[in-house]
């Protein structure tokens, strides 16, 4: 593997690498949790785009059940199989298998593999900055903007908590 921090050359030029020139990062949270991954698109200058290529180990899942509202996630099977968790169904891929998650769809999804082989696949997502993450499993509430999780069981309506009996005086000046 390289020293390169990534693919961008001196001139400021995005080029060609191989994948496993990407750092390789890992994550894992409990028993159920875990993955690990090269962000290409960061590796190669890219910030608009999400590209990473994971590998799912044994019995993990790859994360929260989740949706996003503006973004859209795709996932394309490259070695091994898994089950896909949508919402109440579950699909099993295999190499060669492609899904997409529209932007707004609110059914949550998440890959488990179910096999006793790691199973690799890209991931390709915007990186909206504005983005609202909902994990149905939880009731978690993600808003991007702020980096802050809200329980979606919370709602208030639009005038709740507001008092509009008296207008307010204007600070004086």
């Amino acid at each position: 593997m390289s020293n390169k921090i990534s693919a961008v050359n001196a001139d400021g030029v995005s080029e060609p690498f191989a994948a496993e020139m990407a750092p390789l990062e890992a994550f894992s949270h409990g028993e159920r949790f875990g993955s690990s991954f090269r962000h290409l698109s960061s590796f190669g200058g890219g910030d608009h785009v999400g590209v990473a290529l994971e590998e799912l180990a044994p019995g993990k899942e790859s994360n929260p059940s989740h949706y996003h509202m503006l973004e859209e996630e795709h996932a394309y099977i490259l070695d091994g199989a898994l089950t896909l968790k949508l919402g109440a169904c579950s699909f099993i891929m295999k190499a060669g298998d492609y899904v997409c998650f529209p932007a707004g769809q609110k059914v949550g999804h998440s890959l488990f593999n179910h096999t006793d082989a790691p199973c690799r696949y890209l991931i390709i997502g915007e990186r909206n900055p504005n983005d609202v993450i909902v994990y149905p499993e939880s009731g978690r509430v993600c808003v991007r903007l702020t980096g802050e999780g809200y329980d979606k069981a919370s709602t208030m309506e639009y005038w709740q908590g507001i008092d509009a009996s008296a207008s307010r005086p204007l600070p004086q000046e």
